[in-house]
């Protein structure tokens, strides 16, 4: 054997085609098939571990999964047979457990399979024109039962067991939907099938006995025991935009409840080939997936229906709308979510829904997002990312980075890091792409088209072409190993490129057949070339010629290599050989053993060979190689190896196939150690950027940043706001629960005071229960000591009597035994004579006996017969009772049920009832105590109203004292009207400062009218700016629209330009496209005078702007230094105010000392009646000014109270002044002081004065 190994490390690619295509091993980890693999994948983790297929296995065609999670089954063709294996999920490595291969019926291959609800029997469905449904109890390998599902070679889709019952199983297909029991052996059909037979693509079981199917024209019923219950028909109706909306447009009863997964999947293809006589416009159900809410099923292509059971209801309704997302990258993006959904799985938790679809494509979705996607259609996500959907054609890698570039005939062009294990960049065209090859730097890709050779631009989101060569249908290209030339095939010529200046250099001609494979030697000084016409060439670069040849008629060459040394080339091909070719000549020939050889590789330090061969296998060989089989086989593909490659340190190898799959592989030798390269410089991590991209970036950082900064002000601002109010809230809150608090506390004061007083009462009362319970229990004793001794009396007395009546019994007993001794000898006598005389009698009855026997038995006979009719009738008759009864037991069953209901719900409202009464006890017992409490306040009130009276009678005799001694003072009165009179005659000083004062105010009046005349002034100045502004706002919009529509008109033309580049190839069409753009968008009147115009009148609009602009800047500068100037005037003012209402607070203060003066005097005198102090109408001169002389004014008193009135409106109009000033924007007081309103009274007062 070979001591070079191989371990698989991961896959890119999915078998979609496959029924039964993926699910749940547990929350995190799902099955899907790959290539000849079946790949367990993690989702969290991103690691894959592989279950390989069968050797000389020609691909799997179905899988299935046990209930438990611990079996999975999978169906293959090995060698035309089939194979059927059964692999233990729960042991590390998987392990087969069981292989079914020896059948005793005639089977081509297994097309559908399920495992029982306890994953100990498995159904499977066997391909036309057999159609049999076998039943195996697998682990013992043992057919238990067999039948034929059709006889009419209709496809079969899917088979399955009911989720509950190991005897229940269904089949659909095209035009067959049978369910079948087992018993004693055999499969029996339960159902039988009405109306027009459907094409049914999928089902699953809902519950022990129902299930839903699904059909090629778009219609699901529900089956309950064979019988149809419900049907919801999904339609497709186009509407006027290009996307196709769904309306599920019937709905009848519905009694569906639904259990885990069963989503299987039928054959694509026959369903496409048995679907194409339907409407085309109906939706196919290929999958229908259950869970807890309700169903999921596929409606259309890109397009899965949500359906959830309406509560206390028994149909169900369309919930939610899953899509598949469009993909930007693909050549017709609105077309590249057109995929149709062949199996759908749900995750234990049914947390998590996966979709795989026609393309080969893994879809999840995480089912709360379509729980907030209420009202609009949720979309899938890749589970992975995107994969290739038809063959891999071209396989490259490079030096300087860890990719692998690949295209294939889905005319995409991917590019894979190996060592994260990701997409990197992916992008579709328009054309097939044949092959690829990737720059050493890992920067530049050389693609071959169908219509043209294109040289590539890897940047750092996009693949973007910069030179284009008219190569058509190229099929292989390669770059040298120091990246400075490529060669690419044109037909029969090999064209060397160079990457400098990227012209053509040479061109290598010879091939007279299609070229296969071409490959430069180490220094590329050489390239090694093959084809079908069975040549193999060696070419010398520097001279354009052929160094060597090997020509073999015979055989069609596949492929080629060189070893590292440039000596040996090594070429395999259609005649099963591995040829050494050195100098022209084949040196050795290794066998394939019975396969053809479809790529070879050797590795750069050349001790490795790998070959990859047409049933998709790989084989590592040593080198030099051997011509025994020594060589280790590996199962890789479902189908021809197209490309294999080492990556350049010879630790990792690539293999591409038919099947669309790529493989990556670890390397190691015999003993598990890696071939060790040493990597002088670790992966370059540059990428290429262009320099717009660079710069559209950066001004969309510039964009986001002043965005954020906005966002931020704006933030800040909101959250000042919100501080602000919650402030507020929190005072308004602190203050209601303060109030609260205390209102709780005098409320707590409240209980505890009436808690005192109920401790107190249950204190006595208990004490009178003690003292009344101790005085029945005295009385108690001494009833029971009185009854003791009467008890005891009589039970002496009754002890006596029975005394004397045992003596008496004694003597009665020995009088019976000897009468009884007496009579016991008479009987002896008597009964012996009898005996004798009953023996004889006993032989005659036994001959009688006999006799009877025999008569017995012949009646026995005749009532046995009679009894057996009699019992068959009876047992009728109860059968008939006990089904009676069963019925009136299920009946009663059902009333005890509701009364059992009625019983509860009454003993709830007794509970409830004698809830409340207990409390209404409680507050019962609460109210006496609060009506107890108010007869103690009555009490209380009642000795107040004692004291009142009492006190009443006092004030009495006190107001009649005081009414003595008012006349005592009226004595008093005259005296002090003179002195009155005197105080009268001080009041000139204080007029004179009165006029004073009314002359500062009349100047002050002045300043502020002249600030009013200026402030109205400025406010015209102001409002004219206003005016500017908007006028400037609304012209600087207009030119904004203007903008926006010229943007419009120039994206309207990149449109239709971008239009007429699709007729490039069709000169006539390009022509008269190009005309109706120069129609369409150029004017033929004066352009150069509108363009003219245009500039005058720009160059006028910013003429008329700078200068608004610099007037507005003088304005606000004037305004500035005006607020500045009314600023200090209005200090000013507001000093001398503030004096002045110093001196006018002064002086009331003075005037209410002489007021209360007066009122002292006027009350000892006796004069008048006590008033108060604001009613007194004469004055008294204060402390401070006893120099003043008194000079009598009697004629000037009118005058005086005439100043003051117009004093106090002048002060009123002021203030209103000032008020004024301060709503005036941009005017600001330093300080405001609010003058002291003149109350009523004083100016009553000053008046009379």
């Amino acid at each position: 054997m070979s001591t070079v190994v191989a371990q698989s490390l991961h896959v890119f690619g999915l078998r979609s085609h496959v029924a039964n295509n993926i699910f749940f091993f547990d929350e995190q980890i799902i099955i899907f098939p790959s290539g000849n693999h079946c790949v367990k994948y993690n989702m969290d983790q991103k690691w894959q571990k592989f279950i390989p297929g069968s050797d000389k296995s020609q691909g799997m065609l179905a899988l299935s999964i046990s209930p438990n999670r611990r079996y999975l089954a999978i169906s293959e063709t090995v060698q035309e047979k089939p194979l059927i294996t059964i692999y233990e999920l729960s042991s590390i490595p998987c392990r087969k457990r069981k292989i079914l291969n020896n059948f005793d019926f005639p089977v081509q291959r297994f097309t559908s399979m399920a495992f029982s609800p306890d994953s100990k029997y498995l159904l499977t469905q066997t391909s036309p024109p057999e159609s049999n449904l076998v039943y195996w109890l697998w682990e013992k390998q043992k057919v238990m039962a067999i039948i034929r599902t059709d006889s009419q070679n209709n496809a079969v889709y899917q088979v399955s067991f009911s989720p509950q019952d190991n005897t229940q199983v269904c089949v659909t297909g095209n035009g067959i939907f049978k369910l079948l029991r087992f018993a004693e052996g055999t499969l029996k059909q339960t159902n039988f099938q009405r109306g027009e037979p459907q094409n049914y693509l999928s089902h699953t079981w809902v519950s022990e006995d129902k299930i839903v199917v699904g059909t090629d024209t778009g219609r699901l019923f529900l089956f309950e025991s064979g019988d149809q219950r419900w049907e919801t028909s999904i339609m497709v109706r186009e509407p006027t935009s290009d996307l196709r909306n769904l309306e599920v447009i019937q709905e009848s009863e519905s009694l569906i409840e639904f259990p885990t997964i069963s989503s299987p999947l039928p054959s694509y293809e026959q369903i496409l080939t048995a679907s194409s006589h339907s409407q085309l416009t109906m939706p196919q159900v290929f999958a229908v997936a259950a869970y807890s809410k309700g169903f999921a099923c596929s409606a259309g292509p890109g397009r899965v229906l949500l359906f959830e059971k309406v509560e206390e209801k028994d149909f169900y309704h369309e919930s939610r709308e899953i899509r598949i997302p469009v993909d930007p990258q693909s050549n017709d993006p609105s077309q590249s979510d057109k995929q149709d959904i062949l199996c759908m799985c749900f995750s234990p938790s049914e947390e998590t829904l996966i979709a795989s679809t026609s393309k080969n494509q893994l879809y999840s979705i995480t089912m709360s997002l379509t729980e907030i996607s209420k009202g609009e259609p949720a979309h899938f996500e890749y589970l992975m990312y995107p994969l290739h959907s038809a063959s891999i054609t071209g396989l490259d890698t490079c030096i300087r980075k860890p990719l692998i570039a690949t295209c294939s005939l889905d005319r995409s062009i991917r590019i894979w890091n190996y060592e994260s294990n990701t997409l990197e960049l992916y992008k579709e065209y328009q054309e097939e792409a044949y092959t690829i090859s990737l720059h050493p730097s890992g920067h530049f890709i050389v693609v071959g088209f169908a219509d043209k050779l294109r040289l590539m631009n890897l940047l750092i989101d996009d693949i973007r072409s910069f030179k284009e060569y008219s190569v058509r249908g190229c099929k292989e290209c390669a770059f040298s190993n120091g990246g400075h030339l490529f060669a690419a095939v044109n037909g029969n010529v090999i064209q060397i490129f160079t990457t400098t200046s990227l012209e053509n250099i040479s061109n290598l001609k010879g091939h007279t057949g299609k070229i296969h494979s071409i490959v430069w030697n180490a220094d590329d000084s050489k390239l090694i070339s093959c084809g079908t016409d069975g040549a193999v060439y060696e070419w010398n670069l520097s001279t354009g010629k052929r160094e060597t040849e090997c020509v073999l008629k015979s055989c069609s060459y596949n492929c080629v290599t060189i070893s590292p040394d440039s000596k040996i080339i090594f070429a395999v091909g259609s005649d099963q050989t591995l040829k050494e070719i050195a100098d022209s000549s084949v040196l050795r020939e290794m066998s394939a053993f019975d396969v053809v050889y479809t790529a070879i590789v050797i590795s750069h330090s050349g001790r490795m060979m790998f070959v990859g061969t047409s049933v998709g296998t790989i084989r590592a060989m040593k080198y030099p190689l051997s011509l025994q089989k020594e060589f280790n086989e590996y199962q890789a593909h479902a189908g021809p190896v197209t490309k294999i490659l080492l990556t350049f340190d010879d630790q990792f190898l690539l293999t591409a196939a038919k099947d669309g799959c790529l493989f990556t592989w670890k390397v190691f030798d015999k003993d598990g150690r890696g071939i060790k390269r040493e990597r002088e410089v670790g992966f370059a991590e540059e990428v290429l950027v262009t320099k717009t991209d660079m710069e559209e970036k950066a001004q969309v950082m510039l964009e986001l940043k002043t965005r954020v900064e906005e966002l931020k002000m704006e933030n800040e601002y909101q959250l000042r706001l919100k501080d602000m109010n919650y402030s507020e809230k929190i005072k308004e809150l602190t203050d209601k629960f303060i109030q609260e608090m205390e209102s709780l506390k005098t409320k707590n004061q409240v209980l505890k005071t009436e808690k005192e007083k109920q401790d107190i009462f249950h204190r006595e009362h208990m004490d009178d229960l003690l003292d009344k319970q101790s005085r029945e229990l005295q009385d108690l004793e001494y009833c029971n000591n009185q009854k003791l001794l009467l008890e005891y009396e009589k039970y002496q007395e009754l002890q006596l009597k029975s005394q004397r009546m045992q003596e008496e019994y004694e003597k009665q007993l020995r009088d019976n035994d000897e009468t009884k001794s007496q009579a016991l000898e008479e009987l002896t006598e008597f009964y012996e004579a009898k005996l004798q005389e009953k023996t004889t009698l006993l032989e005659e009855a036994q001959e009688d006996v006999r006799q009877q026997l025999r008569e017995f038995e012949e009646t026995k006979k005749q009532i046995e017969e009679d009894e057996d009719r009699e019992i068959q009738d009876i047992k009728t008759k109860y059968e008939k009772k006990l089904r009676d009864e069963k019925e009136s037991n299920l009946r009663l069953k059902g009333e005890t049920g509701i009364m059992r209901k009625k019983f509860s719900s009454l003993q709830k409202e007794i509970e409830e009832r004698a809830n409340d009464i207990e409390v209404l006890k409680g507050e019962q017992v609460k109210l006496q105590g609060v009506i107890k409490s108010l007869e103690k306040d009555i009490l209380g009130l009642k000795r107040e109203i004692q004291e009142r009276d009492e006190t009443i009678q006092d004030k009495e005799k006190r107001i009649y004292d005081l009414k003595k001694k008012n006349q005592e003072l009226e004595k008093f009165k005259f005296v002090l009207d003179y002195k009155i009179k005197e105080l009268k005659k001080q009041i000139e000083p204080r007029e004179n400062e009165i006029k004073v004062m009314k002359e500062q105010i009349q100047e002050m009046e002045a300043e502020l009218e002249r600030f009013h005349k200026q402030n109205t002034q400025l406010e015209l100045n102001i409002t004219e700016l206003w005016q500017k502004l908007r006028a400037t706002d609304q012209e600087m919009r207009r030119e904004k629209q203007k903008e926006r529509d010229l943007e419009a008109l120039v994206k309207r033309f990149k449109t239709d330009l971008h239009n007429c580049v699709a007729y490039i190839q069709e000169p006539r069409q390009l022509k008269e496209k190009v005309r109706g753009l120069f129609e369409k968008y150029v004017q033929r009147a004066d352009m150069v005078e509108i363009a003219e115009m245009n500039t005058d009148l720009q160059q006028e609009y910013a003429r008329q702007r700078e200068h608004l602009e610099r007037n507005l800047a003088t304005l606000k500068k004037k305004v500035v230094k005006d607020s500045e100037l009314h600023r200090t005037d209005y200090v000013r003012i507001m000093q001398e105010n503030v004096s002045l209402i110093k001196e006018i607070n002064e002086l009331r203060r003075e005037l209410k000392v002489t007021r209360s003066q007066v009122y002292d005097l006027e009350a000892a005198l006796k004069l008048t009646k006590k008033v108060r102090p604001q009613e007194v109408t004469e004055t008294v001169p204060s402390k401070d000014t006893p120099s003043v002389a008194p000079t009598m004014r009697l004629n000037e008193q009118e005058e005086t109270g005439r100043i003051i009135e117009m004093q106090r409106l002048e002060i009123q109009r002021l203030r209103d002044q000032i008020q004024e000033q301060e709503q005036v924007p941009g005017f600001h007081p330093v300080a405001v002081i609010r003058l002291p309103s003149l109350t009523r009274s004083e100016t009553d007062f000053e008046m009379q004065t």
